[in-house]
């Protein structure tokens, strides 16, 4: 049973940094792909960033593509986001999430089922 469990959320003035991380346990977590979601108040979660299992494909979304870097460590069965440039349309609850297949996490969220409980970002004006 892989859970997954994120830490470095915060309040951060806006141009600031965050770095996010996702700690997943279990056997098979460093098979896994790897992604980043988020969910401001009043509205859908919505996607951020995914990793492959390797490390070798990437993706972003557009709001974030410049700002935000995702990256593991297989060895430490962890994913990072890093946040540079936040900006207040930033603030959300961030969730990590876990899936076989990278195309499930960029294309198809809703077949996701391994969640973390969320990491509040706050960046203000």
């Amino acid at each position: 049973q892989v859970q997954l469990v994120e830490s470095g959320g915060g309040l951060v003035q806006a141009g600031g940094s965050l770095r996010l991380s996702c700690a997943a346990s279990g056997r098979t977590a460093s098979s896994l792909a790897m992604g980043w979601f988020r969910q401001a108040p009043g509205k859908e979660r919505e996607f951020v960033a995914a990793i492959s299992w390797s490390g070798g494909s990437t993706s972003y979304a557009d709001s974030v593509k410049g700002r935000f870097t995702i990256a593991r460590y297989n060895t430490k069965n962890s994913v990072y986001l890093q946040m540079n440039s936040l900006e207040p349309e930033d603030t959300a609850v961030y969730y990590c999430a876990a899936s076989s297949v990278l195309r499930n996490i960029v294309v198809v969220p809703s077949s996701i089922t391994l969640w973390g409980q969320g990491t509040l970002v706050t960046v203000s004006s």
